[in-house]
C-alpha cells in the first residue's frame, strides 16, 4: 500500500487529537469527542477552510490598531512586543484550522527577525503576509517575500545595486527557500540570480512622520545585462530588461527557473514532513512519501494546498510508528496546553479591560516560550530555530535548561499559582466531570491519557498512574468512596480537597511525563 495513500477509516477520538496535536496548536477534549468518526478527508477539508484575517493589535494607551501609523521611536519597543503578544493570543483562540501552524513554519523557512529589522510595523507586515501565502501558491509566494520589506532588510536586498551586488538574499533564496543544498546550483548562480534582483528596496523604514510602508523597485540600480545560468537550471538565461517593470518580469523568471530544478519540490515537501510528521527521512521515505508528494506539488503547480490535504489524511502520517515523533515546540507545549483546558484570550476590541487581559495572557504565552527558547518572529539565525535544522533537531527543544522551565510551566498551571484575568488556570474537579466516568479511576486515567498523551501507554504504566500517582496507593474502591461524597457535598472543603489534591498530583505528574512532551 503505497504511503501516500488516503488513510479512509473513520477516526477515533485519539487519532483525532493526534491529528489535531500535529496541525494546529492543540486540540481540546471536545474537538476530539466530536470530529471522531469522521474520516480524514473530512476533518483535514475543515483545517484548510478560508479563514478571516485576524484584527490586527491594538495599542493598549489608546486601544487602536498601530501598524499603520508612523513610526513612534519613543514606544517601538512596546509596540514591537505587542505584535508578538497579539501572535500568541491568534495561535491560542485559532478555529480548527491549519493557517496558524503553517504561518509558524513559514517564519522558520523564510526567516526574518525583528532584532535586525528593528521596526515593528516591517515585522507585523511581514506576519500578515505569511499568513496569507501560508496555503496558497509557493511560486506567489516566493515573489511576494522577494520584495517583502522586513525580508529586504533582513538580508540586504535593498543594498542590491547594479555594479555592486549584494548576493546575500540570491544564495539564501537558493539554499534555503527554494531548491536547497542539493540543488546543484553554483557560484555563477548565486552571482546572476543577485543581478536580478538589483533595484529593489524597502520604503518607509523608521518613518516617524509617515504611515505608509513597502517596498519599491528603481529602475536606475538594476542590472540590465542577461543573466545566464548553469545546468542546475538547464543553462537558462533570463533577458535583461528595462523600465519601471523590469524587476518583477525578471523576477518572475528567476523563480519559474528555481522551480523548475527537480529538487525544489522535493526539499520543501521534506520541510514539511519534518515539521509535520518526522524529522527521520529514510530512503523508503524518499522514495514512496517524499517524491510522490514533490510530484504532486508540481502537478498542482506549486500551490500548497493538495500537497497539505494529502499528507494530513496519508495512510503513512496516521501509522502508529510516526505517533509521539514530534517533540513539541515551546509554542506547542504552553499554547497546546492553554487550549487543553478552555484557556482563551479575551475579545481586545470589546474594552479597555478585555484589552488588558489581553495582552497579560499574550505575554504570559510569548513569555513562556521564550524562555524556553522559541522566540516568535525572532530566530536566532537565518536557518531558523535551532531545532530545525541541527542533527538532533527536535531534541534540541529538550536541554538543562528548558526541561526545568517546562517543568515550572506544567506546575504553575497545576498549583494554582498563576492567575491570568483573575481566574485560574486549571480546574480539575471540572475536567473530571467531563470524563465519561470519573467515579472509577481506572476509566478516569484510561481516558485522560488518551487525551492529554501523545503516544499510548501500557497496561503497567496506567496501573503506575491509577495506584501510585492518583491514589496515593489507597485501594481503588476509596476513590470511589470519596468522589461521590465529594459529589454529594462540593462545598464540603475537605471533601472536596480529599479529591482535588489527589486530581492536581496526578495532572501534575502528567504534565511532566515525556509522553506529555511529544505529539
Amino acid at each position: 500500500m503505497a504511503l501516500l495513500d488516503a488513510y479512509t477509516k473513520p477516526l477515533t477520538s485519539e487519532q483525532v487529537m493526534y491529528l489535531l496535536r500535529r496541525a494546529t496548536f492543540g486540540p481540546t477534549p471536545d474537538q476530539g469527542k466530536a470530529f471522531a468518526g469522521q474520516t480524514a478527508a473530512q476533518v483535514v477539508a475543515k483545517l484548510l477552510a478560508d479563514q478571516p484575517v485576524p484584527t490586527p493589535p491594538l495599542d493598549l494607551a489608546t486601544s487602536k490598531t498601530f501598524h499603520d501609523l508612523p513610526f513612534d521611536s519613543t514606544n517601538a519597543g512596546k509596540l514591537n512586543l505587542y505584535v508578538k503578544y497579539w501572535w500568541s493570543n491568534v495561535m491560542l483562540n485559532q478555529p480548527v484550522s491549519l493557517l496558524e501552524k503553517m504561518t509558524l513554519f513559514w517564519s522558520n523557512h523564510f526567516v526574518t527577525n525583528d532584532a535586525t529589522v528593528n521596526d515593528y510595523r516591517f515585522m507585523y507586515r511581514y506576519n500578515a503576509l505569511l499568513r496569507q501565502h501560508a496555503l496558497g501558491s509557493f511560486k506567489i509566494f516566493t515573489i511576494a517575500m522577494t520584495q517583502d520589506p522586513a525580508m529586504l532588510r533582513f538580508l540586504n536586498g535593498n543594498q542590491n545595486v547594479v555594479g555592486t551586488a549584494n548576493e546575500n538574499y540570491a544564495r539564501e533564496l537558493q539554499e534555503l527557500f527554494t531548491t536547497g543544498r542539493d540543488g546543484g546550483y553554483t557560484e555563477t548562480d548565486i552571482r546572476e540570480a543577485a543581478k536580478v534582483l538589483t533595484g529593489w528596496a524597502d520604503t518607509g523604514y523608521r518613518d516617524t512622520t509617515n504611515a505608509a510602508i513597502g517596498s519599491t523597485f528603481r529602475a536606475n540600480r538594476h542590472d540590465t545585462t542577461d543573466k545566464k545560468f548553469s545546468a542546475a537550471y538547464k543553462n537558462a538565461t533570463i533577458k535583461g530588461r528595462t523600465g519601471a517593470d523590469a524587476g518583477l518580469a525578471e523576477l518572475t523568471d528567476l523563480v519559474d527557473i528555481l522551480l523548475a530544478n527537480p529538487e525544489t519540490p522535493r526539499y520543501i515537501c521534506r520541510e514539511l514532513y519534518r515539521w509535520f510528521v518526522n524529522y527521520d527521512i529514510p530512503e523508503t521515505i524518499e522514495t514512496n512519501f517524499i517524491q510522490p508528494l514533490a510530484n504532486l506539488f508540481r502537478q498542482s503547480n506549486f500551490e500548497l494546498k493538495p500537497v497539505m490535504s494529502a499528507l494530513l489524511q496519508s495512510q503513512h502520517f496516521f501509522d502508529e510508528t510516526v505517533r509521539g515523533a514530534v517533540i513539541k515546540s515551546p509554542m506547542d507545549l504552553v499554547i497546546g496546553t492553554f487550549r487543553f483546558w478552555g484557556l482563551q484570550a479575551p475579545d481586545p476590541a470589546q474594552s479597555t479591560t478585555n484589552l488588558t487581559a489581553y495582552y497579560q495572557i499574550g505575554n504570559y504565552l510569548y513569555s513562556r516560550a521564550k524562555e524556553q527558547q522559541q522566540d516568535l518572529l525572532n530566530p536566532p539565525t537565518v536557518f531558523g530555530w535551532t531545532a530545525y535544522y541541527l542533527n538532533d533537531y527536535y531534541q534540541q527543544w529538550i536541554n538543562s535548561t528548558t526541561l526545568g522551565l517546562r517543568g515550572f510551566f506544567a506546575d504553575a498551571l497545576t498549583t494554582n499559582a498563576l492567575k491570568l484575568n483573575g481566574k485560574l488556570t486549571v480546574d480539575v474537579l471540572a475536567y473530571a466531570k467531563t470524563l465519561s466516568d470519573p467515579t472509577d479511576p481506572t476509566k478516569l486515567v484510561n481516558e485522560a491519557v488518551t487525551q492529554l498523551l501523545g503516544i499510548p501507554l501500557d497496561q503497567s504504566q496506567k496501573d503506575f498512574l491509577i495506584d501510585t500517582v492518583l491514589l496515593s496507593s489507597i485501594p481503588r474502591y476509596e476513590w470511589i468512596i470519596e468522589w461521590n461524597d465529594y459529589i454529594k457535598a462540593p462545598n464540603d472543603s475537605a471533601k472536596r480537597q480529599a479529591v482535588q489534591m489527589k486530581l492536581t498530583a496526578f495532572i501534575q505528574y502528567i504534565f511532566r511525563m515525556a509522553e506529555y512532551q511529544v505529539s
